[in-house]
């Protein structure tokens, strides 16, 4: 592996963005956080040495780490340009992963604007990043410096570093770029940058523990198909919008694979369970009862339909609809749960208010709210679903 000597050798320094710190700078950022950004880039910077396009930029990263990492609203903190933001993990559910790895060296092969490294290399002693974008590479080690945390930085590729490393380490992790050259965004693993499929036998050969983040749309019997070493998922959503699927490798799998789906600051238990408990999971079936449950997005992508009929004691509506219901409340379900009763079509009310639900049923909610002339929002709820005896309308109680 290159030494931070020989790192430092193979980038020359990229000269500029330091000077967005200028306290003058820094002071005309802070005053138009709240303005237009459209019509600020219409006028001319009023600093002669950085262009409105360079202010506009870390005026756009304090917006965004206003909600998505907070931790980085500090002096001096230098953000990179809109993709880069787009792609790096929200503070939370890197805060999340971080309890999940522990050991002695960390390394992160796609550093990125380093959220996910800042937070998962917490309890770890030797941290390594690699990062082919050296621009990149500068703010995050000029970040890392600000907050007081240390690191190896390697402007390399990642397939040019595996080829030269000899280190081992404790946990590798990954984000593969899910753009192809046309900017398109791409899913599979062999169409990601890098090639997970290609490189698997590598990674695993420098570290017993490979950590991949993934698309919240990757195909799970896809991705279990295509890497024999998968030994964990975890399906992460946050406020019931799913963010990110992380996959586990190990050298040591053996037996089944665990899944943990979690709705982050729901209030939620997560649910933890094996694909093979689902292939064996019998569904019960019922018509409507008293409450209606609605699984949380992380459950739903999944695909555990019949282990949740089975593990909460609960009746399925019908096979393709993945609603479930009882008579007696149950709190402790990871999702909505209402109390609803079977209605008659023409029971519903013209310009009446509600949140409107749509599963397997052959309307969507916008045709629906236009069938029904109905108002979006509001307290109550309908739904529009079927049972096994055909459709149904359910309403809030």
């Amino acid at each position: 592996m290159l030494s931070p000597v020989e790192a430092s050798h193979t980038r020359k320094k990229s000269v500029g963005h330091k000077t967005i710190l200028n306290k003058e700078i820094q002071k005309y950022i802070n005053a138009n956080l709240n303005t237009d950004l459209h019509s600020l880039l219409l006028k001319k910077s009023p600093f002669p040495e950085v262009s409105m396009q360079e202010i506009v930029q870390q005026i756009k990263g304090k917006q965004v780490a206003q909600k998505k990492f907070p931790f980085l609203l500090k002096d001096e903190i230098i953000f990179p340009p809109q993709l880069n933001l787009e792609q790096s993990s929200s503070e939370k559910t890197a805060l999340y992963k971080s309890g999940i790895v522990k050991g002695k060296k960390f390394i992160d092969l796609t550093s990125g604007f380093g959220i996910d490294a800042y937070y998962l290399s917490q309890n770890f002693e030797e941290i390594t990043l690699v990062e082919q974008n050296l621009e990149l590479l500068e703010i995050v080690e000029h970040n890392w410096n600000i907050l007081g945390k240390k690191a190896t930085f390697i402007n390399q590729k990642l397939e040019d570093f595996l080829e030269e490393n000899q280190e081992k380490f404790d946990v590798v992790y990954l984000d593969p770029a899910r753009r192809d050259d046309h900017k398109n965004k791409v899913f599979l693993l062999e169409d990601l940058s890098p090639n997970i499929i290609e490189i698997q036998e590598k990674l695993l050969s420098i570290s017993n523990e490979v950590v991949i983040k993934l698309s919240p749309l990757i195909d799970l019997k896809y991705l279990i198909s295509v890497l024999p070493n998968v030994f964990r998922i975890d399906i992460i959503a946050l406020k019931n919008d799913v963010k990110e699927v992380v996959v586990f490798l190990s050298n040591e799998n053996s037996g089944e694979i665990i899944c943990n789906c979690l709705n982050l600051e729901s209030g939620e238990s997560i649910f933890t369970f094996t694909f093979g408990e689902e292939e064996k999971a019998v569904a019960a079936y019922s018509e409507p009862e008293k409450f209606i449950y609605i699984p949380n997005h992380s459950i739903l992508k999944a695909g555990v339909f019949n282990l949740i009929s089975e593990k909460f004691s609960l009746k399925k509506l019908h096979p393709n609809t993945h609603l479930y219901t009882s008579e007696e409340k149950l709190d402790d379900f990871p999702g909505r749960i209402l109390e609803m009763e079977v209605i008659d079509a023409k029971h519903i009310k013209n310009k009446s208010q509600f949140n409107i639900i749509s599963k397997n049923y052959p309307l969507k909610p916008e045709e629906i709210k236009k069938k029904y002339s109905l108002k979006d929002g509001g307290e109550s709820y309908l739904i529009f679903t079927q049972s096994k005896k055909g459709k149904i309308i359910l309403k809030s109680v």
